[in-house]
């Protein structure tokens, strides 16, 4: 990925913020503000324990932007390491299957979400603009779609199928 400014660390929104519910506008991924908020998602997300993505939604700007890292996650196959993407689309998507996600916008929740598990996305990246596809697997495609459904004013709850597939999300001590 080309090198980015240093990153600050942003506050996270919560649901039902209206920004999470608004789709993010296409982004020059060469211009400044947005190749800071690209900073700004990754030095967020590596604070936050267990964040395998963060959409500029998130931080409270509605534009089509989110960070991935999926390294060390435990149900990681395929990894592309830390990224940013801009303007993102899934290209293509296969065999679905339902899986509990979670999100730090819905701190208090957890779902059963139906997720391709092969997937091919398409997007910029930041700095550069240079058009990427990806192409993955298990976690990392399901991590790219929440992303994506964030970008386009969606959050995990918009999924589901009624109030039977939302859990109380558990702690751990």
């Amino acid at each position: 990925m080309p090198s980015l400014p240093e990153g600050r660390v942003r506050d996270v929104v919560r649901s039902p913020a209206p920004v999470l519910a608004t789709p993010g506008e296409t982004v020059d991924p060469a211009a400044a503000e947005v190749v800071q908020l690209a900073a700004d998602l990754l030095a967020t997300q590596a604070v936050s324990p267990g964040c395998v993505g963060l959409a500029a939604q998130q931080v409270g700007v509605a534009w089509r932007v989110f960070s991935v890292d999926v390294t060390d996650h435990p149900k990681t196959r395929i990894c592309h390491g830390e990224f940013v993407l801009c303007n993102a689309s899934v290209e293509s998507a296969s065999r679905r299957e339902k899986g509990r996600e979670g999100c730090m916008s819905v701190p208090d929740f957890t779902g059963d979400v139906a997720r391709a598990r092969r997937l091919v996305v398409r997007g910029q990246l930041p700095v550069t603009g240079e058009w990427v596809t990806i192409e993955t697997d298990a976690f990392e495609a399901i991590c790219l779609q929440h992303e994506i459904d964030h970008t386009d004013g969606l959050v995990f709850l918009d999924r589901v199928a009624g109030p039977a597939a939302v859990h109380p999300r558990r702690t751990y001590l």
